[in-house]
C-alpha cells in the first residue's frame, strides 16, 4: 500500500492531524517539540460519494472503499541534515513514505509555541526543504563518487548514474528540490532508484484557527488569509503543487462525531465539506492513484490502479488470474451509469462498451471483466 507522511516543523499540528485522517486518537499531541519520536502509522479511506450512489442502484449489502496508509513522522527543525534534533532518525522514516503531506501553521496562538517565535508559513516551509535538500545533496555527492570509477571504465549504468549526479548537483545547490528538475523519462526512471527525500511528490496542508476555517470558506477577512495565500503561491511557483485549507483542531473533534453530527457541526461553521476529506483524495491522486468501481448486490468496492494503468492489470487488481485470463472488459462512465439508472438501460443505448486489453482506464469506470482461465 501506497504511503504518504506528514511532516512539518514541531508544534504545527502534524499528530492531530493525523489523528483526524484516521479517525483515531493514536498519535499523542502535546505543546513541545519532539512529542512524536518514533512515526505512527494509520490506513485511511478514501472518501468516495460514488459508493453510495451505485450501492443503491445495485442494492448491494456492502461498501468497501479505496484506502491509503498515512505516516506521521516528527517535527523536523533547521540542522536536522547533520544531526539536529534527531533528524537522522526522522528524515530515514520520510525516505519511506512515497509521498510528503508538509504540515504548515497558518494561525496565530500565544499558548501554542512555535519553535521560531513567530509564524511565518514560507519560512517553515523553507525550514523543511532546505534539510530535505542538504540531506540529498550529501547522498548524491557520495553517489557520485562512488559510480565515477566504474563511469570511466565505460560501465553504461555508472555513465548514466554520473550524468545524472551532474544534473542534479548544481541544482540541489540552488535549494532546488530534485522534485522540480527537469529529465527525460529516462532519467525520471533512474531517480527514482537514488530514493531522494526532496524527489517525493509534495502537497501542503494550511492548518488555520476554527475560527479562521469558516471565514475562509465564506471569502471573509481574517488572519490567516494572508498566511493561506503565501502557501499557496509558494506551492504553485516552486512546486508546481497545491495546497489544502486544513483546521486539525476541529478535524480531531470531528472523530467521535457520526457523519450526520460533524456534517451538522462543519455547515454551523459555514463549511460546506471537510478540509481532510479534500485532503485525503488529493493525496490519493497525488500518490498517482486511481479508482474504479465494481457494483452488485453483494458488494460495491472502490478499486485502486495506477494513472495509465490499461485494462489487464486493472482486472489483475482483484485477481491475478483475471489479468491472466483477461478477454475483455464491460465498462460505463459513472456518470452515465447513473442517469441511465441501470446497466440494462445503458445497454439498450448502447453506452454500455466492451474494451480490450489496450484501453487506458479512468478514473470512475464502472467495470465488470470477461476472463477465461
Amino acid at each position: 500500500m501506497l504511503s504518504a507522511g506528514i511532516v512539518g516543523l514541531p508544534n504545527v499540528g502534524k499528530s492531530t492531524l493525523f489523528n483526524a485522517v484516521t479517525r483515531t486518537r493514536k498519535a499523542q499531541a502535546a505543546n513541545y517539540p519532539f512529542c512524536t519520536i518514533d512515526p505512527n502509522v494509520g490506513v485511511v479511506t478514501v472518501p468516495d460519494d460514488r459508493l453510495a450512489v451505485l450501492s443503491k442502484l445495485s442494492g448491494s449489502k456492502k461498501l468497501v472503499p479505496a484506502a491509503i496508509e498515512f505516516v506521521d513522522i516528527a517535527g523536523l527543525v533547521a540542522g536536522a541534515s547533520a544531526g539536529e534534533g534527531l533528524g537522522n532518525k526522522f528524515l530515514s522514516h520520510i525516505r519511506e513514505v512515497h509521498a510528503i503531506v508538509q504540515v504548515v501553521r497558518c494561525f496565530e496562538d500565544s499558548d501554542i509555541h512555535h519553535v521560531s517565535g513567530t509564524v511565518d508559513p514560507v519560512r517553515d516551509i523553507e525550514v523543511i526543504n532546505t534539510e530535505l535538500v542538504l540531506a540529498d545533496l550529501e547522498g548524491t555527492e557520495k553517489r557520485k563518487d562512488r559510480v565515477t570509477k566504474g563511469a570511466r571504465s565505460g560501465d553504461k549504468t555508472a555513465k548514466a548514474e554520473l550524468a545524472l549526479c551532474e544534473k542534479l548537483i548544481p541544482h540541489l545547490n540552488e535549494g532546488k528540490p530534485a522534485l522540480t528538475l527537469e529529465l527525460s523519462d529516462d532519467e525520471k526512471k533512474l531517480l527514482r532508484e537514488f530514493f531522494l527525500l526532496s524527489s517525493k511528490p509534495t502537497i501542503f496542508a494550511c492548518n488555520v484557527s476554527e475560527a479562521d476555517l469558516g471565514a475562509l470558506a465564506q471569502g471573509q477577512e481574517c488572519d490567516a488569509k494572508k498566511f493561506v495565500q503565501a502557501v499557496k503561491d509558494y506551492a504553485a511557483t516552486h512546486f508546481a503543487t497545491e495546497a489544502v485549507v486544513i483546521s486539525a483542531q476541529i478535524e480531531s473533534e470531528l472523530v467521535d462525531l457520526s457523519t450526520e453530527e460533524a456534517a451538522e457541526y462543519l455547515k454551523g461553521l459555514g463549511v460546506v465539506s471537510s478540509g481532510v476529506s479534500e485532503l485525503i483524495r488529493a493525496v490519493y491522486h497525488l500518490l498517482g492513484l486511481r479508482t474504479y468501481l465494481t457494483t452488485g448486490e453483494q458488494e460495491t468496492r472502490a478499486w485502486t490502479i495506477h494513472a495509465g494503468d490499461k485494462a489487464p492489470a486493472a482486472a489483475g487488481v482483484i485477481h491475478t488470474d483475471f489479468e491472466r485470463g483477461f478477454i475483455a472488459a464491460e465498462v460505463i462512465a459513472f456518470d452515465d451509469l447513473v442517469t441511465l439508472g441501470s446497466h440494462a438501460k445503458a445497454r439498450d443505448v448502447g453506452k454500455l462498451r466492451i474494451e480490450g486489453k489496450e484501453y487506458v482506464m479512468k478514473d470512475g469506470d464502472v467495470v465488470e471483466f470477461r476472463f477465461n482461465v
